[in-house]
């Protein structure tokens, strides 16, 4: 057996599928993902991929939980206060899903059966609920996340906006003669406008937290 030498195709894994598929629809979108493309993309032939994933939606599941793996919850178990905890959460969240926004929709359905997602839901409303907020409260609180997180990294804001000058008449849009400079500063501006949210989300639920959640550091 060993005098066989190397196959000439790297062996095909779970792992390989995974990551092959995540870059595929990196690159240009869940529509592009099929079984035809993604065994061109491998090198194999496409019922192999069966061996691996029945569905579709079951290869999807693994793609959107590896990302969701990358997903930081450890200041839940810190000891921190609520608010530390539900910042941190917040921007790796947002990270996790800005480096692949084409299949936040996909990711946007909810958890299901994920393993790395339901881990991430348990330590976020855990940690809620350890703070001192009621268990009713606490869901909403991390639905509320979760949408926010979600709709900013699906598209930029800034992106939004033509880079040419001529598309903002002043005799029309008299407030957006700068608008044309928002695309160059991109991160800034949704980096920003995350941030901006995220903390008015934050501080609100400060103001009206149930007396027995101890108040926030900062």
């Amino acid at each position: 057996m060993w005098g066989m030498g190397r196959p000439r195709k790297p062996l095909l894994s779970r792992a390989r599928i995974v990551s092959t598929a995540l870059e595929l629809i990196d690159a240009e979108g869940l529509p592009a993902l099929s079984t035809r493309r993604l065994a061109a993309e491998l090198g194999v032939s496409g019922p192999s991929l069966y061996n691996h994933f029945a569905t579709k939606n079951e290869l999807l599941d693994a793609v959107a939980d590896t990302v969701i793996a990358g997903v930081d919850v450890s200041a839940f178990g810190t000891g921190a206060d609520w608010r530390t905890g539900l910042l941190a959460w917040a921007r790796s969240y947002r990270a996790a899903l800005a480096a692949h926004p084409h299949i936040v929709p996909f990711l946007a359905r909810g958890p299901g059966r994920r393993p790395a997602g339901l881990k991430m839901a348990d330590a976020a409303f855990g940690g809620m609920v350890e703070a001192g907020w009621p268990p009713a409260q606490a869901t909403r609180i991390c639905a509320a996340v979760r949408y926010f997180v979600a709709g900013s990294a699906l598209a930029s804001f800034a992106r939004g906006f033509v880079d040419d000058p001529d598309a903002y008449d002043p005799a029309d849009y008299p407030h957006l003669g700068q608008a044309h400079l928002l695309a160059e500063h991109q991160r800034q501006v949704d980096e920003g406008a995350f941030e901006t949210g995220l903390r008015a989300l934050v501080d609100g639920l400060a103001l009206h937290r149930p007396a027995r959640v101890p108040p926030a550091d900062g």
